[in-house]
């Protein structure tokens, strides 16, 4: 027999006991391992017969329970992965620091050029600063004719008061005054031309100005020629009046000669409001004027007084007007064109009353029609020359006005409000030679 060839299974004999059967409980026969071939793989099975497989079903044990496989570890999900922020986005650099150089900047360079147009201006005037108490004035040329001949411009502008109206204490008084003087010394000025744009003011520093202009005629001998433009009346043509010529447009407002004297009476606004005066006085009229009395308890006697006050001042201006109208006539009957003298009836003309510059000329108030050219002309024939420079003295820039554009600092607590027009400042019970209706 080949060794190598597999057995038969041997078939029971008729003569083999049978063997006993396993029983229920005892031990299943343990399971040999199907002989391999020399190749190792395992041959097929013997199909097992249909009533031995039911017999082996019924006696053998069920199968034990297979176990499910252990279920694997809970492993923990993996992290979400990492979402770094986006980049925050460039911060913008502040451009404050650019604005605060480029400002400063630009304040040094107007102040160079300030500085500098004022020394340009000066290298280019003939004349020089003049000094004079605690200012300087600067000459400076307004029209260079080649000339050595000079004729000054002396400007009066706005309401006459001797307040001051600059933050270096100078009022229009005093600024006039220091221009007369200069142009005094100074022999190269042959006549002052005064240009007028004003409707009057103060009655004092009409007076004023009045004395300067007179004084300046007299002691020097050079004249004084008024040029009248928009508004000249009453302390306007009061400072015009000792000129040596007067020159005005035909659309001239002017005239209104006449003193003013105004106040309020607020009596009855106390008395709805509940308040009551308690005035004690040294005399009958020391609240003379006051705005706290009823209009009854004022006494006939001081209105007599008040107006015996205004009518004094009245009487010097109309002697002011005829005497400056007859000295100018006196001065200039000697030249081919004289003068204008006042007619007969000048004094119908002088209760308040405006006149235009053609209503001046026929009642003599004033002696010429004419612009600032025709102006610049007389006093070219006045004085006695053909060719002369216009000039003008004026305060020069510094730094000190600089820094007054940008505000006053002042120790009161005041509100001020600024509505574009510079309102005259009339004090109560003070006189003036006025044109009221000429102020905004």
């Amino acid at each position: 027999m080949d060794p190598n060839q597999p057995s038969e299974p041997q078939k029971p004999g008729p003569h083999d006991e049978p063997k006993p059967e396993a029983s229920a409980s005892s031990e299943a026969p343990q399971e040999t391992a199907p002989p391999s071939d020399a190749t190792g793989s395992i041959p097929p099975s013997e199909p097992t017969p249909p009533s031995a497989a039911a017999n082996l079903g019924a006696q053998a044990a069920p199968p034990p329970p297979r176990m499910s496989p252990p279920p694997p570890p809970l492993t923990p999900p993996p992290p979400p992965p990492l979402m770094m922020p986006p980049p925050p986005p460039p911060r913008k650099r502040s451009k404050a620091w650019l604005v605060l150089l480029l400002l400063g900047l630009g304040m040094v360079f107007v102040l160079v050029l300030l500085t500098s147009g004022s020394l340009f201006r000066a290298a280019l005037s003939p004349g020089k600063s003049v000094s004079h108490k605690r200012h300087y004035l600067q000459e400076y040329t307004i029209e260079n004719n080649a000339s050595k001949n000079k004729i000054a411009i002396v400007e009066v502008e706005g309401v006459i008061t001797s307040a001051d109206n600059s933050r270096k204490g100078d009022n229009m008084v005093e600024f006039i005054r220091q221009q007369l003087r200069i142009a005094t010394r100074d022999s190269h000025v042959k006549a002052i031309l005064l240009k007028i744009n004003s409707p009057g003011g103060e009655v004092l520093a009409s007076d004023e100005i009045y004395n300067e202009l007179a004084d300046f005629q007299e002691i020097t001998g050079k004249p004084v020629v008024a040029s009248m433009q928009t508004v000249a009346a009453s302390g306007g043509y009061y400072v015009a009046a000792p000129c040596r010529w007067i020159v005005a447009n035909e659309l001239t407002i002017t005239g209104s000669i006449g003193v003013i004297l105004h106040g309020f009476n607020y009596r009855g606004l106390m008395d709805k409001i509940g308040l009551r005066p308690e005035v004690y006085k040294s005399g009958e009229f020391k609240d003379m004027l006051s705005g706290m009395r009823k209009p009854e308890e004022v006494p006939e006697e001081e209105r007599e007084m008040v107006q015996s006050l205004i009518m004094e001042t009245y009487t010097k201006f109309t002697n002011i007007v005829e005497t400056g109208r007859s000295e100018s006539y006196s001065a200039t009957s000697k030249l081919n064109e004289p003068g204008r003298t006042l007619e007969p009836m000048w004094t119908e003309f002088v209760d308040g009353r405006v006149l235009s510059g053609r209503q001046a000329y026929e009642i003599g108030f004033v002696d010429e029609l004419g612009n600032f050219e025709v102006a610049i002309e007389r006093a070219k024939i006045l004085a006695g020359i053909t060719n002369a420079n216009l000039i003008q003295y004026e305060q020069p820039f510094d730094l000190g006005d600089l820094f007054s554009l940008f505000g006053t600092a002042e120790s009161r607590s005041t509100i001020k409000v600024d509505l574009g027009v510079d309102f005259p400042r009339l004090q109560p019970g003070c006189l003036y030679f006025l044109y009221r209706q000429a102020l905004p």
